[in-house]
């Protein structure tokens, strides 16, 4: 043996191969609790909740022994309801001009236009006492509620393709390695061995695609209804399976209890990612005709606005 140590050869210098990363969110547990309860209180929802008690009240109050869209109070309301709705165009050249940058962020400028967006058709309806008036008038409140309506269904479908009120969007591979994670999650399950296939045989229901457009639009309503009827068959099939075990298994039978409502929660968190996975395309088609809709309703409301102004200060 040499006194030199044997040196080990090298391998050939190559390309690293490429490794495919997972995407930057985290996939959820599937044993991990809900982000939280459907009722839960946010700003949103109480803003949403404000604006519903004044316009109920709006209707039942008399406004027109106190209000009086021509002067005083109702006057006012009317001016500052009109100047709100016009602060709406900032978030959009926010949006899009760089050089507007001094004037803040575009998350604060979105949050401003959704304040102003209930903000400013209340005033105006309370500068309208609630009640219609001349034509002119009245093609500029139902173009207004029009608008109006179209903001609220347009935050609906926003924040159901993005992650917090101005979070990073969240994309369909995200949803995708998700119920990935929920499908690895009990590959290893031995006391409900159908499971898994009656599994993948909804989830490939629930996500066949129609070429119709009309069946896209409506996927949202008909994929939560096949979702659920999907669920129940498969948490009866499998509570069953799960039973006939433990009648067999003694093992299984001193934790049937443990595995059933282990059995519940995944169908019901693997399909509920499926869902999501399945829902997210249409929902981003919708977002993205909206987005088409939205912009000429408000201009169409810009020029109602400015001939009624124009109308009640002129003549």
């Amino acid at each position: 043996m040499s006194a030199n140590p044997q040196r080990i050869p090298r391998p050939p210098a190559t390309a690293p191969a490429v490794v495919s990363r997972p995407p930057p969110a985290a996939p959820p547990d599937a044993d991990a609790a809900p982000a939280g309860p459907w009722w839960r209180i946010t700003p949103a929802r109480v803003g949403f909740a404000v604006a519903a008690l004044l316009i109920y009240l709006g209707f039942r109050l008399p406004l027109e022994r106190v209000l009086s869209p021509e002067r005083g109070i109702g006057y006012a309301l009317g001016i500052i309801g009109g100047s709100a709705m016009l602060l709406l165009l900032v978030y959009p050249a926010r949006k899009r001009l760089a050089w507007l940058r001094a004037i803040g962020s575009v998350k604060t400028w979105f949050q401003i236009h959704m304040v102003l967006g209930i903000a400013g058709p209340l005033l105006i309806l309370y500068h309208s006492t609630f009640s219609l008036g001349a034509t002119n008038s009245n093609a500029a409140l139902f173009a207004m509620v029009i608008v109006s309506a179209s903001g609220i269904v347009g935050r609906y479908f926003y924040s159901r393709i993005h992650s917090g009120l101005y979070g990073h969007r969240t994309t369909l591979t995200e949803l995708q390695a998700s119920a990935e994670t929920l499908r690895a999650k009990v590959a290893g399950a031995s006391f409900v061995p159908d499971l898994l296939i009656a599994l993948d045989v909804a989830e490939k229901r629930l996500t066949e695609r129609s070429r119709a457009p009309h069946r896209m639009l409506l996927r949202p309503l008909t994929v939560t209804v096949r979702m659920w009827i999907e669920r129940y068959k498969l948490t009866r099939g499998a509570v069953a399976e799960l039973r006939a075990t433990a009648a067999r298994s003694r093992v299984v039978a001193e934790r049937h209890a443990h595995f059933e409502r282990a059995v519940r929660r995944y169908i019901a968190r693997r399909l509920q990612a499926t869902r999501q996975v399945v829902e997210f395309e249409a929902y981003e088609r919708l977002f993205s005709l909206w987005h088409v809709l939205h912009l000429p309703l408000f201009f169409i409301l810009l020029i109602a606005g400015i001939v009624h102004v124009v109308a009640v200060h002129v003549y």
